[in-house]
């Protein structure tokens, strides 16, 4: 039995572009599903009955175009797919938004699983859960290896002055956030601010980087690296705190904000450093700072989610508790910083 199409892609209008783009890779009418939405790029998996491919396209009614470039996610796919670094085969990159209404890219279909708590790690028991989190180190290892350059993505971003702009960015989300009072996140940016670490040579940056972004095969091997809409060039510490912060216990039973910290066998944020540390060669002494910046960002992401909540812009469950959690993330990077500065 065919599905109803799923909002925002018309299998048939995707089908009669494909058999003019790449003849013959399309045997059928195409069966379409919503795999990934909501504020965030859209994904979708179509199907033919015998190959099975991914879309991804900008939410529904976006407005920034910049926010949500489809020509610049698939750009940064098609220039690593050479490289060690796993990502899925990208096929096609269509901006005619007669197609589908906005502009979209097809890629390869990667089969994997992609864990986003430590309830979905528990079957695999503690050394499988290891494994895979180190493969996630070296992953992000071999990422930071590539040459910019070599692949065509010289032009991708100005890494001159990234880490100041991240903090200012971050500073005008939050100022764009404020309906209460939060003590101790102007201390927070300011100190931040204050001590700004000198990055390392630029290199390819995620911007995102965690176990759930990633999809694991039966092997426990990562298969493929995704969710790249947030990459530029920049410093590649921002990769390594971010993965730090997510790797930090948050003992918040309940919580609607997951990590896979808890699991079993879960390596320690030190244990991930000293691997990224001797695999990169780069200096990590100043890595505090990149995982307070990144308990920062996230509170930010998180009080403008409470903010949209308040206004009644958000409704499902858990977000009514999103608010209860900025003071959480406020701490753990005040607290970072000082173990920083120590």
């Amino acid at each position: 039995m065919r599905q109803d199409p799923p909002p925002g892609l018309d299998p048939e209008r995707l089908r009669g572009h494909l058999d003019r783009a790449l003849p013959g890779l399309v045997g059928g009418p195409l069966d379409a599903r919503l795999i990934e939405g909501g504020r965030s790029n859209l994904t979708y998996t179509v199907t033919d009955g015998t190959g099975r491919w991914v879309v991804r396209r900008p939410p529904l009614g976006h407005v920034l175009a910049t926010a949500h470039d489809m020509r610049r996610e698939y750009r940064v796919i098609a220039a690593l797919h050479p490289t060690a670094v796993p990502v899925p085969e990208p096929l096609l990159l269509c901006e005619d938004e007669s197609v589908l209404g906005a502009p979209f890219y097809v890629m390869e279909y990667v089969a994997g699983t992609p864990y986003r708590t430590a309830e979905q790690l528990a079957p695999l028991g503690p050394g499988r859960t290891r494994a895979a989190v180190l493969s996630l180190v070296d992953t992000l290892v071999e990422l930071h290896a590539v040459d910019p350059g070599a692949v065509g993505l010289a032009d991708f971003g100005r890494p001159d002055g990234f880490l100041d702009r991240q903090l200012r960015r971050w500073g005008k989300q939050l100022d764009g956030s404020r309906s209460r009072e939060l003590p101790g996140i102007d201390e927070l940016h300011g100190a931040l601010g204050r001590s700004l670490p000198l990055s390392p040579a630029p290199t390819v940056v995620h911007g995102d980087f965690r176990l759930d972004n990633v999809l694991l095969g039966d092997d426990d091997r990562i298969r493929a690296v995704l969710d790249w809409e947030m990459s530029t060039l920049g410093d590649p510490l921002t990769d390594l705190g971010l993965l730090v912060m997510y790797s930090v216990p948050l003992d918040l039973p309940g919580s609607p904000i997951s990590t896979t910290a808890d699991a079993a066998g879960h390596p320690s944020p030190a244990e991930l450093i000293e691997r990224y540390a001797a695999a990169s060669g780069r200096d990590t002494s100043a890595v505090a700072w990149y995982t307070a910046f990144a308990w920062f960002k996230l509170a930010v992401i998180l009080e403008g989610i409470h903010y949209r909540y308040t206004l009644g812009q958000t409704v499902g469950p858990g977000f009514d508790r999103i608010g209860d959690l900025v003071p959480v993330f406020i701490r753990h990077g005040l607290t970072t910083l000082q173990l920083q500065e120590g």
